[in-house]
């Protein structure tokens, strides 16, 4: 089954998000809105509006309240793409230019913190003081995110406990905050709120590194961009740090080779070793013990419709393919 048609139910109130999304971006200046239209109309999965809703169903939904908060989420995922655009000198997203590619490195900073501002803006339609105190949180962590990719930018020597942590900043927290703010909102019980955390979270790690296998492992179609691009900017994953692990030989030539200046044959041939390791398989099982984590979260859950559609949506995370 194809990802939106597991949540296809959905599909009249994303179609609101999606509107109200449009709607937020528009600016006053008008190269600031046709940049921010420029990446919305990219697409995506939208997974975060996705579980704002899905999690909301565990308490009183009201789509009216809920959208505010599933609006909120996304722009804040569009702003962390926009920045890390800029921190990966990256030229395509999904196939299409980059802010930073089409207008210039300041203009997509000016952009992606225009989302964060319209993020907050967004929130403050809902009377919830910790609704509010989560997303800002959220927002702290993201940034500590970004900047650790800066840091750790072609740092071949960090271990598995930094990878981890950068990915949690990077991609799981905003994930873990869009299940738990869909439940504070609509008013689930507490400990449903903080269970739907934990599963948003061991999915979030697991989506993170199966995005990180399909750098290596996907085509520049399904990705939008060259395979390896992620290793090219710089951004050592799971699979190189798996790879590199007992194998002096490869860690030296990929710390030897790797660099900005990088050619895409040198890049393939560096490809084309760390998958003649066992780096992709154990990446994969890494990828399954969080998800399996999530699924006995799950399990804990009340039995309804966004249960099982969420128990669905993370047996596709660990399997998809782009």
């Amino acid at each position: 089954m194809k990802l939106k048609a597991m949540y296809s139910f959905l599909n009249t109130d994303l179609r609101e998000v999606e509107k109200e999304l449009e709607e937020t971006i528009q600016s006053d200046y008008a190269q600031l809105s046709e940049a921010a239209l420029h990446l919305l109309q990219a697409g995506g999965k939208r997974i975060r509006p996705v579980f704002v809703l899905l999690a909301a169903k565990f308490g009183d939904y009201d789509i009216e309240r809920i959208k505010h908060v599933a609006v909120a989420l996304e722009l804040i995922h569009m702003a962390s793409l926009v920045h890390d655009d800029v921190i990966d000198d990256a030229e395509l997203r999904r196939g299409r230019q980059t802010i930073k590619a089409k207008w210039s490195n300041r203009f997509a900073m000016y952009t992606g913190d225009y989302m964060f501002a319209r993020s907050l803006e967004r929130m403050t339609r809902l009377d919830h003081p910790l609704a509010h105190q989560v997303l800002a949180n959220t927002i702290v962590e993201v940034c500590r995110g970004e900047i650790e990719q800066i840091k750790d930018k072609y740092r071949f020597e960090q271990n598995l406990r930094c990878y981890l942590r950068r990915i949690k900043r990077k991609t799981a927290l905003l994930i873990a905050a869009s299940c738990q703010l869909g439940a504070i909102v609509a008013d689930a019980p507490k400990d449903v709120a903080e269970r739907l955390y934990l599963f948003g979270y061991y999915v979030g790690m697991a989506f993170q590194i199966t995005d990180d296998i399909l750098d290596f492992t996907g085509t520049e179609a399904q990705l939008g961009k060259p395979a390896g691009s992620d290793l090219l900017q710089g951004n050592v994953t799971l699979p190189v740090l798996f790879a590199m692990e007992n194998n002096e030989q490869l860690k030296a030539k990929i710390t030897t080779v790797v660099r900005p200046e990088t050619t895409p044959e040198e890049m393939k041939e560096i490809i084309a070793l760390i998958k003649q390791t066992d780096a992709i398989e154990k990446s994969y099982e890494l990828s399954d013990r969080y998800l399996h984590k999530a699924l006995r979260v799950l399990e804990t859950l009340p039995n309804n419709k966004a249960r099982s559609t969420l128990y669905d949506i993370a047996k596709y995370i660990g399997k998809r393919d782009y």
